[in-house]
């Protein structure tokens, strides 16, 4: 996620992609002035906790219900910082799912687990807040993200500070301006503006008790060796190259329209967004027609426009790494299918594009795209297919496409990857873990599980007094 900071300023600059001004600035934290907010958040968390369960699960609650209130701010607010068109109507929806259902488990998830009484002895595990929660969200889903571990870290009863990725700069402090005026205690949950040296000092220091980024694998790994020797504990969603793979029996128009719509919602800024689809050969040149059909129906333009589906990329660099791929391709014997949108400024505004005649041997179909690009091959069977699937660092999502459940289980059993999607694709369903394996990262966030890492076990072994 792009970090662009003036040196002499040490100032933060959100610079919009609709035009390349700079939409919003704010100066970053010293380090002794981000130390003193990482005292306040120790200093505040044990009262936090000592609350009751349902009051802290009606604060946050009513600190999402706030956000919501915004909504009509926040909306045009996202298309001037990452170019989202404004016909999609921003996330509230999913940011309320989220935090409503990690709310509603609560209760289950963080019960005292029992492990036996008798006259003798009483044996059971609580759960016990990590402490103090560092949250470093990214800016593609910039309010979905955050609230993945905003909202079951307060629950649980821990503090957390929220840094934002500079491409999104106000989603932090929009949310931390809501939380508290929901009632949410200042030093409970606040938002941070930190560069990457203060915040690598804090992590080194151990300001805190648990991490938890979405982004770069690069930037992964400069918070794993920032935390090395501190025992902070650290959930990472880094890179992904999710694939589809379309089995000769699925609803090849339902394929069509969700695969390709994984492909190039969001100018296919989704971090489980479908980067590959695999089709097997008898629906392989129907599926690509139809592809392209759909594609050529996109309409690229500036966000605020009602008619665009297609806005610009969230910053240049980005659009500029899949301008390369996407040339790299060509030059090796790709095809490309869709011809250049008339908007397709070479800067911000990037044509979508499908291609085939595509192998593992280009970038396309190996490194993160993160944008309005997808490679589709043919395949003759299953296993060819797990063998592609699997050909990849990384590890998030799978969406496969089969009426046949029993075997849609039986591939996923073999697919190297966090979530295996039958008939749907790029969606975050909060009562699952989100996960990922390889190079995509490690931990697992909402549900159950996300409790557990947010959480640590304290066992009580009571002996009890008898005569």
């Amino acid at each position: 996620m792009p970090v662009i900071k003036d040196v002499v300023m040490q100032t933060l600059k959100c610079i919009s992609p609709i035009d390349g001004s700079v939409y919003a600035e704010r100066a970053v934290l010293s380090l002794a002035e981000a130390q003193a907010v990482a005292a306040r958040a120790r200093a505040a968390q044990a009262a936090w906790a000592a609350r009751p369960l349902a009051e802290r699960i009606a604060l946050v609650m009513a600190g999402v219900a706030a956000v919501g209130a915004m909504n009509d701010e926040i909306v045009p607010e996202l298309a001037h910082m990452m170019g989202r068109p404004v016909r999609y109507g921003g996330e509230f929806r999913g940011f309320d799912e989220r935090a409503s259902h990690m709310a509603e488990i609560a209760e289950g998830a963080l019960a005292d687990i029992a492990v036996g009484e008798d006259a003798t002895f009483k044996r059971y595990i609580k759960r016990i807040p990590q402490g103090v929660i560092l949250v470093v969200a990214p800016w593609n889903y910039p309010y979905m993200t955050a609230i993945n571990t905003v909202a079951p870290a307060l629950i649980a009863g821990n503090t957390v500070l929220l840094k934002h990725s500079t491409q999104t700069l106000l989603v932090g402090e929009r949310m931390a301006r809501a939380f508290q005026a929901a009632g949410v205690p200042q030093d409970v949950f606040q938002n941070v503006f930190l560069d990457h040296d203060t915040t690598s000092a804090l992590i080194a220091g151990g300001a805190f008790n648990f991490i938890n980024f979405t982004g770069s694998v690069g930037a992964g790994r400069a918070i794993e060796r920032a935390a090395a020797g501190t025992f902070t504990g650290l959930g990472l969603e880094l890179g992904g190259k999710d694939p589809g793979y379309v089995m000769e029996d699925a609803d090849l128009d339902a394929a069509v329209a969700t695969l390709i719509d994984g492909a190039m919602f969001n100018s296919g800024q989704c971090c489980c967004g479908i980067e590959r689809i695999y089709v097997h050969q008898s629906l392989f040149d129907a599926f690509v027609a139809k592809s392209v059909a759909l594609v050529q129906g996109y309409k690229l333009g500036n966000p605020f426009d009602p008619e665009t589906t297609l806005g610009p990329m969230a910053n240049i660099r980005f659009a500029a790494e899949v301008r390369a791929q996407v040339a790299e391709a060509l030059a090796m014997g790709a095809t490309a299918h869709i011809p250049t949108f008339p908007e397709d400024d070479g800067a911000a505004y990037l044509s979508p594009q499908i291609l085939t005649n595509v192998s593992h041997k280009m970038r396309v179909m190996r490194d993160e795209s993160f944008g309005p690009v997808v490679g589709i091959m043919p395949v003759a069977s299953d296993d060819e297919a797990i063998a592609l699937m699997n050909d990849s660092e990384f590890g998030l999502t799978a969406s496969l496409w089969t009426p046949d459940v029993a075997r849609a289980q039986a591939v996923g059993d073999r697919i190297e990857t966090g979530t295996v999607f039958l008939n749907r694709a790029d969606y975050l369903d909060p009562g699952l873990c989100w996960t990922g394996c390889k190079n995509t990262g490690r931990g697992g966030g909402l549900s159950v599980i996300g409790y557990h890492n947010l959480t640590r076990p304290k066992s009580y072994h009571l002996k009890k007094v008898t005569k």
